[in-house]
């Protein structure tokens, strides 16, 4: 039986550089604390159609987008625990679905089409319904980062995460490969989203109002697949080719 987990919650995303991200962790200090995971190097592998046409929708920002992918807090082994996610936005409110199952069985199900791991729960039948809608799916775009997250020290839900070195790849499309090696971040910044179910607490409007922090829109996905269209690079097998 998969572990099944979802997800209901605002997503505000802001861009920081190191300096105010060193002073935005000391300014929410009394209030939070790293969560279990702490911090970690994140590898995902985004699923989309031949043509991208989840991303592609994705970035013409509709009032309801998703996305597939399967992520790892630590480069995976074959039976090492991974998270199968379908993420959806809508009305701008994330709602996530997540199942965790060995890798190799989280593969055979995505990859290889073996459904034996879909009906065991009801978020991975909607996993399944996705997949099939979709159909075919294929791996397009390795992507990792390092993490640093914080939770509140009262128990509450309201999380804090840190991303930097952004990178992207898409060969070797697999959590048990190293980390990617194209950057899409600036050197110098830091991407800092804010995750609560309801408002956000008092003292953190007020941390972002001392600092200036204004709300942005950046996609790690939307931005990986910007750059293989900017540079006109294109998935041939298992290689990366540039066009001419």
């Amino acid at each position: 039986m998969a572990l099944q987990m979802v997800f209901k919650r605002y997503e505000l995303k802001f861009m920081l550089t190191t300096e105010q991200k060193e002073r935005v962790l000391r300014a929410i200090g009394p209030y939070m604390q790293p969560d279990r995971y702490g911090r970690t190097t994140i590898r995902n592998v985004y699923f989309d159609t031949d043509t991208y046409r989840l991303i592609r929708r994705s970035i013409e920002k509709p009032a309801y987008k998703e996305k597939l992918r399967i992520r790892s807090y630590e480069q995976a082994r074959a039976h090492s625990p991974v998270f199968v996610e379908l993420k959806k936005k809508y009305d701008g409110v994330v709602y996530k679905r997540r199942v965790c199952l060995p890798n190799e069985d989280a593969v055979g199900w995505l990859c290889e089409h073996d459904w034996q791991h879909a009906h065991d729960s009801q978020v991975s039948e909607e996993i399944d319904y996705f997949l099939r809608y979709y159909a075919p799916l294929r791996p397009t775009v390795f992507l990792s980062y390092e993490r640093e997250a914080y939770c509140q020290r009262d128990g509450g839900d309201f999380r804090i995460t840190f991303d930097n070195h952004i990178r992207f790849r898409q060969s070797d499309l697999s959590l048990e490969a190293p980390v990617g090696e194209n950057p899409i971040l600036e050197e110098g910044k830091v991407l800092m989203e804010l995750k609560c179910s309801g408002g956000i607490p008092l003292w953190m409007t007020a941390v972002l109002s001392s600092e200036r922090l204004y709300k942005t829109s950046f996609s790690k996905y939307g931005t990986a697949y910007a750059a293989i269209i900017k540079g006109s690079m294109m998935y041939v097998g298992n290689d990366l080719q540039r066009t001419v």
